[in-house]
């Protein structure tokens, strides 16, 4: 488990997954630029590589626009070497917004691959990659069916199909080969992972 020192770095990483979320969702945007590096970048499915002040720019436009999503997260783990740390923590994504004329709820579950650093004696995130391995639709009102376009369907990855198909609708590009489940992408998000803790030049996305 490590030393009482390490065991602060683990809980203050831990503290940095948190926080992205409570203040991404809250929309406190000053707090949430807080937790990452100035050199810091996030992935998503509807916007691609951004960093921090362009995906807080691209959500504030999406909420303005009627947009809605929340997250909800799970275990975090924390590995520490040195001044480079790296946490992997459950996440759920909850979207809602009209999907073929009905309205939806889509929900996708997966994890997500925070590569984190302590600079000047403060830990903050470097890279944030979601892992996309399961998603699920319904609509709102549970009397409605919603029917999906299976060609569109085809264009997406199995782990987040029904995500990307409401975020394209919402007239976002959608990025088509994020990591899922298994497949090389995910195995290479590992080697990054463990090149990271080892000292080594951040290699992701490649």
């Amino acid at each position: 488990m490590g030393n009482a020192d390490t065991l602060l770095d683990r809980l203050a990483i831990r503290e940095l997954v948190e926080n992205w979320m409570i203040f991404r969702d809250n929309r406190e945007w000053d707090r949430f630029l807080e937790v990452w590096h100035d050199d810091g970048v996030l992935m998503t499915t509807w916007g691609g590589k951004a960093t921090p002040q362009q995906f807080v720019d691209a959500a504030t436009k999406a909420f303005a626009e009627g947009n809605r999503a929340l997250h909800s997260g799970g275990g975090v783990t924390a590995l520490v070497n040195g001044d480079r740390g790296f946490a992997m923590s459950k996440l759920r994504i909850m979207q809602r917004a009209p999907v073929e004329g009905i309205l939806c709820d889509v929900t996708c579950i997966g994890l997500v691959f925070d590569f984190v650093e302590r600079r000047e004696g403060r830990w903050g995130l470097v890279l944030r990659q979601p892992v996309y391995e399961r998603d699920f639709i319904a609509p709102v009102d549970p009397s409605e069916t919603v029917r999906l376009d299976p060609e569109i369907m085809s264009r997406r990855p199995d782990g987040y199909q029904r995500l990307a198909y409401l975020q394209e609708a919402l007239g976002h590009r959608i990025v088509p080969d994020m990591p899922t489940e298994v497949g090389p992408r995910r195995e290479a998000l590992v080697r990054a992972r463990e090149a990271w803790l080892r000292g080594e030049p951040l290699a992701w996305p490649a």
